[in-house]
């Protein structure tokens, strides 16, 4: 995962925009104007929805995002543009079309449980001029973009004709093209280099029922050859996404809790996008995508995802490598300050874990047994000497830290040179310290920024003095 941080792809996302406008409220009565539910709205919030929701995913990602799209020559048309600036967007693509009216869907949230959406919105096609205006604007920039997005939400913007427009433009100067489609008919996106459609939307463009395997790749394989896609593709909600190149293959999906499935769809193809675009193989970009979206299925409303989510999303499902467990000062506030906002309790223990051994592993998972998440504090290999003797340590600090993130009751690692973690825990203000049992009535550094302390026995005759007497008398 550390290989996707920091990158920084150009992209195009052309489609429809919209606004996404929450009404957030309690609910306790019933109207007795009508058999309706009483919502008393205590919070309003607006984001950028539709193809917006691509681009504040992208955004999110690191991207250097452009975006062309029509909007209408009104209000909500003033408010989306002023919402792109506010992200860094550059809104010299947006073209204004009299008489369009910009669309925003307004949704009632209800102890956070969706109640009710009403909207407001043109949905016919752009005009002409419209279409013309954005293939102009297209001729000189596009080759600058390492791929092309287009998000049909169906409102009018992405017309056959402007598709395969944009679509050969794109070929012809060597950019990927990827469709998030709407409709029933895909052949208005033949060319592109690959389609997101869902299963149900990919059983109506297909005719085709599915069932299995051989159901999925039948489907697969006629999307494939009736759009002349690079790979064709289908998302299968909680069991992930299937692809076709020369066969099928299926990544499975890594989602714990779903809340809200809102703008899942736009975070997978912005993830795909994002990881094509930097290199990876098709593999790798799924699997991204799938992490991605397992992030944001756990918020509620449309939701954006960054790198760091991911990273930490991959190491709770154990499925990272352990050097992505290993955090700096930095990056552990931020996550921290990240799990206390969704209420998760934070652990934090240390030591200088020389020679790891059956007591330590028992004293993190106990620790670990405290609340959600247990961060390590390590000692580095000069203030172990400090406290243990030049012989020491044993083990130089990269490879235990790297031997403490393997562990499953172990989620962060993080190196301090100090004799004691004092900075560290003043940092990350954790919810519980825990240490040793033989720290019963002696003062315990930290413990002023701690909400609780919890001391843990170690286990009898386990010890990293003991394993290396035992060595040193060992006549083998």
């Amino acid at each position: 995962m550390h290989s996707f941080k920091n990158a920084q792809p150009n992209i195009l996302v052309v489609g429809d925009l919209m606004i996404d406008h929450y009404l957030w409220g309690s609910c306790e009565r019933v109207s007795p104007e009508a058999p309706v539910q009483v919502v008393d709205i205590t919070k309003e919030t607006t984001l950028l929805g539709g193809a917006g929701n691509v681009i504040n995913n992208l955004i999110t990602l690191g991207a250097k995002v452009d975006v062309c799209s029509v909007i209408g020559d009104d209000a909500n048309g003033v408010e989306l543009v002023e919402m792109l600036r506010a992200i860094g967007v550059d809104d010299k693509n947006i073209t204004l079309q009299e008489g369009r009216a910009t669309s925003k869907k307004s949704r009632v949230i209800a102890v956070s449980q969706q109640v009710l959406r009403y909207d407001k919105e043109s949905k016919e096609d752009i005009t002409q001029r419209s279409q013309k205006k954005i293939l102009e604007g297209l001729q000189e920039s596009l080759a600058k973009y390492e791929a092309v997005i287009l998000s049909d939400y169906g409102k009018g913007v992405l017309t056959e004709d402007l598709c395969q427009k944009i679509i050969s433009l794109a070929k012809s100067r060597g950019v990927k093209v990827l469709v998030d489609p709407k409709g029933s008919d895909f052949t208005k996106y033949s060319g592109a280099y690959l389609l997101t459609p869902n299963k149900k939307e990919a059983m109506l463009a297909t005719g085709i029922d599915i069932v299995d395997d051989a159901s999925l790749q039948e489907a697969l394989v006629k999307l494939k050859e009736e759009c002349a896609l690079d790979i064709s593709l289908i998302t299968l909600s909680e069991d992930g996404i299937a692809t076709y190149d020369a066969a099928l293959e299926k990544f499975p999906t890594v989602a714990k809790e779903v809340f809200d499935v809102t703008g899942a769809g736009d975070t997978v193809i912005a993830s795909i996008a994002f990881a094509l675009s930097i290199g990876k193989t098709l593999q790798e970009s799924m699997a991204f995508a799938n992490l991605a979206a397992g992030v944001v299925v756990g918020k509620i409303g449309s939701a954006t995802v960054s790198i760091d989510e991911i990273e930490e999303y991959e190491a709770s499902l154990h499925k990272s490598t352990s050097d992505a467990h290993i955090k700096s000062f930095e990056d552990i506030e931020t996550i921290v300050q990240r799990a206390k906002e969704s209420g998760k309790r934070v652990v934090f223990t240390n030591g200088c874990f020389d020679i790891l051994h059956v007591g330590h592993v028992k004293y993190l998972e106990i620790a670990k047994s405290f609340g959600d998440i247990l961060i390590v504090g390590l000692n580095s290999d000069a203030s172990v000497s400090r406290l243990k003797g030049p012989s020491r340590p044993v083990n130089i600090a990269e490879d235990r830290a790297y031997l403490l993130a393997a562990l499953e009751a172990v989620d962060f690692v993080v190196p301090f040179e100090e004799d004691t973690p004092y900075n560290l825990i003043k940092m990350i203000a954790p919810n519980v310290l825990v240490k040793g049992g033989d720290y019963e009535g002696k003062v315990v550094v930290g413990t002023e920024f701690a909400d609780e302390l919890q001391l843990v026995d170690f286990v009898d005759g386990k010890s990293t003095t003991k394993t290396i007497e035992k060595i040193q008398g060992s006549t083998c």
